[in-house]
């Protein structure tokens, strides 16, 4: 008994380790986050949006980021040198004082309106977002209609200051930075169509990708 008691506990113990392996190797695709299409050149020098647990970024460019199993990871998001538009929720949990009855959440969810901030990222540089936080769930209930997060870059110089997102605003102009033009001189085939119109594509409206239909196949 002894002899498969200890095999047990050797046995777990593996277990744990391998499991323990298996969460890192998981973690560490989603802790940076690509916001493009394809394989665009500029990604190379992409710049890096850092966002803690209290924000969900739920849109870059028009896209749609990922649905992540836990909505409070601290991600770090890789953006294309040029102008990006963020949209994220705040979000901050408070637990609940007192008897919690039968199905009944334990906390408190309070969360702000959809947010965008707009600014001209640099490649290579690092940005992370700024935020006033609350010392209790009342203040942070007076803080969501007006709330507004700051992105600051490596130097803490503010680059954009967050404001209500308007989608209807936001399918006009957002769009995924798409590479420059080609030099003078330089072929027209050096080009690879094809990438930009995926970046478009990704981004455009379901209007927009039935025009487009329209007026490729009249």
């Amino acid at each position: 008994m002894k002899g498969w008691h200890k095999h047990a506990v050797s046995l777990r113990a593996g277990l744990a380790a391998l499991l323990a392996l298996s969460l890192v190797g998981c973690a560490s695709p989603v802790s940076r986050v690509e916001t493009w299409d394809g394989n665009p050149e500029a990604a190379t020098n992409a710049a890096t949006l850092k966002t803690p647990g209290e924000i969900r970024v739920t849109r870059v460019n028009g896209r749609t980021t990922g649905n992540f199993l836990m909505n409070d990871l601290a991600l770090d998001y890789a953006l294309l040198p040029g102008e990006n538009e963020v949209v994220f929720v705040y979000k901050t949990i408070w637990a609940k004082s007192g008897v919690v009855r039968n199905e009944e959440s334990k906390v408190h969810v309070i969360e702000s309106k959809p947010q965008e901030a707009r600014f001209e990222a640099i490649a290579g540089e690092t940005y992370r977002f700024e935020f006033k936080q609350p010392d209790s769930r009342q203040e942070a209930e007076r803080m969501m209609p007006e709330f507004s997060a700051t992105i600051v870059s490596s130097a803490g110089d503010s680059v954009a200051s967050s404001t209500e997102w308007n989608p209807a605003e936001a399918s006009r102009v957002a769009r995924t930075p798409i590479p420059e033009s080609p030099s003078e001189g330089a072929s027209a085939n050096d080009v690879n169509a094809l990438d930009q119109l995926k970046a478009v594509w990704a981004t455009a409206s379901d209007e927009e990708k039935k025009a487009f239909l329209r007026w490729a196949f009249e």
